[in-house]
């Protein structure tokens, strides 16, 4: 009777000792994991902001050309030119529904398919953050989300450049800004992703034309779209 007794107890305390070396090295486990994360805090949010800003740059870069491949972004289908009975062209208007529906589609679209990348896409490996070639991209993952901000914006604007004599160039930019928040493990951070593309342009032959209707898409310009500016600042 005595010998069970023994022979128990020497086993339940085997049990309380195994139990005891598993808890304290998942506490040091959890403890090398918190300090390691503090420590590399600065260097892991630098590279989720380069990794979201790739990521981002793509699918921008993706929805305006793929809005270039099917003729929405075409230089006679958003402004026109007005002439004189001799042909020469006095005023460059635009046309500010087709601007304004370009505008809140391809963000659209940006925005949709920012909230559609996956966190394993995103996700780091530890091993990278240790700055080791030979261990880079390796280990277990960090995983790092993304979410849009109300900020994001697309504006178009306009410039006009000498080409040339009596040759004037104008160019249609699409400058589109995307804010997202960056979330990872334990803490958030943001960044800001600005693009901007040459989405149509023509060379105007012949004397400067007098006037151009302004079709900055801004919110500081918004509301001044039919506004006639002189070209020559005068």
């Amino acid at each position: 009777m005595r010998r069970g007794f023994f022979y128990n107890r020497r086993r339940f305390s085997r049990r309380q000792m195994l139990l005891a070396l598993a808890v304290l090295i998942t506490a040091a486990a959890l403890t090398v994991t918190m300090v390691a994360t503090t420590q590399m805090r600065p260097l892991l949010a630098s590279l989720a902001a380069t990794r979201v800003s790739n990521t981002v740059t793509r699918i921008v870069s993706e929805a305006v050309y793929e809005a270039i491949e099917q003729g929405e972004l075409q230089y006679d289908g958003l402004v026109s030119f007005e002439k004189d009975t001799e042909g020469r062209i006095t005023a460059v208007r635009s046309n500010m529904a087709a601007f304004n529906h370009l505008q809140s589609e391809i963000l659209d679209t940006v925005l949709t398919r920012v909230g559609q990348v996956s966190a394993r896409e995103l996700s780091i490996p530890i091993g990278t953050l240790t700055g080791s070639a030979l261990l880079a991209g390796r280990g277990p993952r960090i995983t790092v989300r993304m979410e849009t901000l109300g900020s994001s914006e697309a504006n178009f604007r306009n410039d006009f450049t000498a080409a040339g004599i009596n040759q004037t160039k104008h160019q249609i930019i699409l400058s589109i800004d995307v804010s997202v928040s960056v979330l990872l493990p334990g803490f958030t951070t943001a960044t800001k992703v600005s693009n901007s593309f040459i989405v149509a342009e023509t060379v105007i032959v012949g004397s400067v034309p007098e006037t151009y209707t302004y079709f900055a898409t801004s919110p500081e310009t918004y509301g001044e779209d039919l506004k006639d500016y002189i070209l020559n600042g005068s």
